[in-house]
């Protein structure tokens, strides 16, 4: 059984899906379109997953030949290789192209359009399925693929909410190439795109307006690449930009995101807007975050009193201190106590922190052995289906200051 069938790739593509595959991917030239050697293919019962149409396959005819497949194989995703622009992904949508992939693809992202296309794949043949009574009272349901959307939120500005998100993202990308996106909902003043060192083309405000709001394959391409396989949708070029974003547009572009990517980070702004407390309806998962100082650690208690008042903590609640210290007079069991909850993660203050924040790289990006990058590791563990590293899951939260 072939997973992978490409058509007028180049060898090193379709070499690049071997591997991912496994080995498990044949490779034809464009010849198979005329000898009817593609509808061989996707006629048998173990069709591939995933049907890549390389440069050498005019577009239009592999528009059209996209539209043949969904009726077809309608379990065999459909991929056009083509530098993309919003028109382009417009276009293939509407012929039944699954993904555009750049040409210069890399190895993640090959992966990522197999691991979509196996998932589609998957799901399909189980809805084509013929399915028996005596089955069903004999099989146990499948388990969902695990979709998580983590708001991370702090009651007060200054305490390290961006680096702490922008972080989470990166370690979740890079346990998973392809399966997080990061959005920046502090709408006026977002430096989700400072924190990584980005220059975005389009901003949130783009996204919810226009074609990108009803077509999840524009909506990508509005989404800006990070070296480490992470999908960012930064923050809003001006706050008067940010005004016209409403909780409603919030609440579509979520709701999409979520189902186009495994991992939706979502950065918001300080305090309880109805941006946040919208995203915090969606939330399978909340890192709510306050600082080692007075103002600080009563603020996280208040927030958490008013979205339990509200019902709106999710069943994956982290709480994390940052900026730890000896030299501020508080206890952590003080701290606990008037938070009224045990602490998730404790984040001591450190320069290399400071370091990363100023040059725009992740402490998970360039990796370190430093308790603050061993910390931020560890909620990334808390988050990702197995652990991000080879070695065992880290204790459930003293990393933080000694």
């Amino acid at each position: 059984m072939s997973t992978v069938l490409t058509i007028g790739a180049d060898g090193d593509l379709a070499q690049r899906f071997a591997e991912v595959s496994g080995g498990h991917a044949v490779a034809l030239g464009v010849d198979a379109l005329a000898d009817g050697g593609l509808l061989g293919h996707l006629v048998m019962p173990d069709a591939p997953h995933l049907l890549v149409l390389g440069p050498e396959v005019d577009l239009d005819e592999a528009f059209a030949i996209a539209g043949q497949v969904e009726v077809v194989a309608p379990s065999t995703s459909v991929v056009v290789v083509a530098f993309a622009d919003p028109d382009l992904w417009m276009e293939a949508m509407r012929a039944g192209v699954r993904d555009v992939l750049s040409p210069h693809a890399t190895e993640a992202d090959v992966a990522a359009v197999l691991e979509r296309a196996t998932a589609l794949a998957q799901a399909r043949r189980a809805a084509m399925a013929p399915v028996s009574p005596a089955s069903v009272q004999a099989s146990a349901p499948a388990p969902a693929p695990v979709r998580r959307v983590v708001v991370v939120a702090s009651p007060k500005g200054g305490v390290g909410k961006t680096t702490v998100a922008t972080n989470l993202a990166v370690g979740l990308a890079t346990a998973e190439p392809g399966s997080t996106v990061i959005v920046d909902l502090d709408v006026q003043f977002g430096d989700v795109a400072s924190a990584l060192a980005l220059v975005p083309q389009h901003t949130l405000p783009d996204t919810v307006h226009g074609a990108a709001s009803n077509d999840p394959l524009v909506l990508k391409t509005f989404l800006t690449p990070h070296p480490t396989g992470l999908h960012v949708l930064a923050g809003s070029d001006s706050p008067a930009a940010g005004d016209a974003v409403t909780a409603a547009d919030v609440a579509q572009l979520l709701d999409t995101l979520s189902r186009e990517f495994r991992y939706v980070v979502v950065d918001t702004a300080p305090g309880l807007s109805d941006l946040t407390l919208t995203a915090l309806e969606r939330a399978t998962d909340l890192v709510l975050m306050g600082s080692m100082d007075v103002p600080g650690v009563r603020g996280l208690r208040k927030e958490l009193d008013v979205l339990t008042e509200l019902e709106l903590v999710p069943g994956g609640r982290h709480l994390v201190l940052n900026f730890a210290g000896s030299s501020g007079g508080l206890a952590m069991a003080d701290i606990e106590e008037t938070v009224g909850a045990p602490l998730d993660l404790v984040l001591p203050r450190h320069d290399a922190a400071l370091v990363a924040t100023n040059t725009g790289v992740p402490l998970l990006q360039k990796g370190g052995k430093d308790p603050v990058t061993r910390g931020l590791q560890s909620l990334v563990e808390r988050l990702a289906p197995r652990p991000a590293t080879g070695r065992g899951r880290l204790p459930r939260r003293r990393v933080g200051a000694r």
